[in-house]
């Protein structure tokens, strides 16, 4: 017989050891901190109205293409047949021309757009964001304005548009304007260039699903001033431009699928099939594009000239709109004197 005060009560579980523990609670502490932290960064696309109505202005217009495209531009200056088409770099804006726009103005038609992935357009339809997207995206304007020839040239990736269209449609340009333009090799012996933040962040699959999400001002800020020389060009009104647009419907995702579409670079070797009067503007203190790039675009485009800009970084138009609207009316005053633009027997 069993006495009735024995406890039978189990013995209490044996505790895990510490370091057991600690293997399963700091991983679920690390992936809690980087969730909190995703939903505390993460910054949502802005309005798309509010955006037209504080960027567009009194010049904006918006034209539709065949492939639904909804492309934004600006026609300013004087009127006639003098057109200069100016194209902006990547995930910049037609903003960027504002400065060469009062300058040149006077004397020639300025027309600015922004490209497919970019400023007010936004995304396209069908999302075709190659070097052919983009060369569409200008006819489309030059056929709303009626343009069937003038001056083209852009900035970085802008600049990389531009030569591919002389390349693509020679009869339609009467000179070209490369000002930091993308799109040659490096040259023996050289290194790429360090780039900005940005840009470097694009250069992995995290960081490209992260851009489409996670848009810190303090990220643009970073970037534009590692693309410039000239650091007080860069105020609070410019940071702001260059992030809420970036975060105009579908202009992230834009970027990222830019990132890895193929930009092509055997186009390079063509390059010297060019046949319009081409000035190639550089600063020499880019950090986004080698300098150097100037003598090999040189090299290959018979009768080109180069004008390089001392202490000026990858914004030529913004950090010295002077200087650069000077170089490109001398240019253009120079080599497109009493030739008659729509004659292609005349360049």
């Amino acid at each position: 017989m069993i006495a009735d005060d024995i406890d039978f009560d189990p013995p209490p579980p044996p505790r895990r050891p510490l370091y057991r523990r600690k293997r399963v609670l700091i991983p679920l502490g690390i992936i809690l901190l980087i969730i909190g932290a995703f939903l505390l960064l993460r910054t949502p696309d802005t309005d798309r109205d509010e955006m037209i109505a504080k960027y567009s202005g009194p010049a904006g217009a918006f034209v539709a293409g065949p492939a639904g495209q909804r492309i934004h531009y600006r026609d300013q200056g004087k009127r006639g047949d003098r057109a200069i088409i100016l194209i902006h770099g990547a995930n910049s804006s037609l903003q960027t021309w504002e400065p060469l726009v009062e300058r040149l103005g006077e004397t020639w038609r300025v027309v600015t757009l922004d490209l497919p992935g970019h400023g007010l357009t936004g995304a396209i339809p069908d999302t075709d964001y190659s070097a052919a997207g983009m060369i569409a995206a200008v006819d489309v304007v030059a056929a709303k304005l009626e343009l069937d020839h003038f001056v083209i040239g852009g900035n970085s990736m802008g600049g990389w548009v531009s030569w591919r269209y002389a390349l693509a449609e020679p009869d339609r340009v009467d000179a070209l304007l490369l000002l930091d333009a993308s799109g040659m090799p490096l040259r023996k012996g050289e290194k790429r260039p360090e780039s900005n933040v940005g840009f470097r962040v694009l250069e992995y699959p995290f960081g490209r699903w992260l851009a489409t999400r996670v848009t810190p001002r303090m990220l643009v800020e970073q970037s534009l001033r590692g693309s410039v020389e000239k650091q007080e060009i860069v105020d609070d009104a410019m940071i702001d431009r260059y992030w809420e647009l970036l975060r105009f419907p579908g202009n992230r995702a834009a970027t990222v699928m830019r990132t890895r579409m193929d930009r092509e670079p055997a186009m390079a070797a063509r390059v010297g099939e060019i046949t319009a009067p081409t000035l190639i503007l550089f600063g020499d203190k880019d950090r986004v594009i080698n300098p150097s790039a100037a003598k090999t675009f040189n090299e290959r485009i018979k009768g080109s000239e180069v004008v390089m800009l001392p202490g000026i970084g990858h914004l030529p138009m913004e950090e010295a709109p002077d200087a650069t609207a000077k170089a490109i009316a001398d240019f253009l005053t120079r080599r497109l004197a009493g030739q008659s633009p729509a004659d292609p027997e005349t360049r």
